[in-house]
């Protein structure tokens, strides 16, 4: 709709450049031999994600806010999956371990590159390394907010923005969470301790990365 002065609405320009944006993105995420999509809208990110995840699967998850927001988590409670559900188990480090061997791990992007390099950082470090190895799909939702402009910039975002609002998040006492920015620490609670730059897939059609055209997690 136009803004009255023969333009466009804020929401139409920020969705066009989202638009743009995207196939950036899913052109150097095809490079990297991983597969990339963009949904205009969270039920139309959902939709594509229960697309890639035949009924009967295991899926499991590691942290991942973007997969609640977009309505994929109760989706899949609900449907004819085999959704691993750590939270339903006594014994979190079982939970865990079941994901190296299911069929699906959902999971974010702490940020990525406009030319499809993903990076995340972790504490437990069951998320990164499910990413890197073990299930046999791996589907990433991420908000546009996620997208930098190079590493660089993704670790900074991942590092200044992520870190501190999950700190925050799992009443962590870390400095982070009290300055808002990385302070590089090594703190008992730190979440820094492992990072992945996932920069190419050596398993074709084993990563798939959902943009969102919105803003999601952190």
């Amino acid at each position: 709709m136009a803004d009255g002065q023969g333009g466009y609405s804020m929401n139409e320009m920020i969705k066009k450049r989202n638009e743009l944006l995207a196939r950036k993105v899913i052109k150097g995420l095809e490079s990297r031999n991983m597969t990339g999509y963009y949904a205009g809208s969270k039920e139309e990110a959902k939709e594509i994600a229960l697309s890639l995840i035949p009924e009967g699967s295991s899926v499991t998850m590691g942290g991942a806010m973007s997969a609640h927001e977009i309505g994929l988590v109760e989706a899949l409670k609900s449907g004819n999956y085999d959704f691993i559900d750590r939270d339903d188990y006594e014994d979190k480090r079982k939970a865990m371990l079941m994901a190296y061997d299911a069929d699906v791990f959902l999971t974010s992007a702490n940020a990525m590159t406009e030319d499809g390099i993903l990076v995340n950082i972790d504490g437990n470090s069951n998320r990164v390394s499910a990413i890197a190895q073990g299930p046999r799909k791996v589907i990433v939702i991420a908000g546009m907010n996620k997208v930098c402009d190079d590493v660089d910039g993704a670790m900074k975002r991942a590092r200044n923005v992520a870190a501190p609002i999950n700190a925050q998040r799992f009443g962590l006492s870390t400095p982070c969470a009290k300055t808002g920015s990385c302070m590089n620490c090594k703190s008992p609670d730190t979440i820094c301790c492992q990072f992945l730059i996932t920069r190419f897939s050596r398993h074709e059609g084993r990563i798939h990365v959902i943009l969102v055209n919105d803003s999601l997690g952190f």
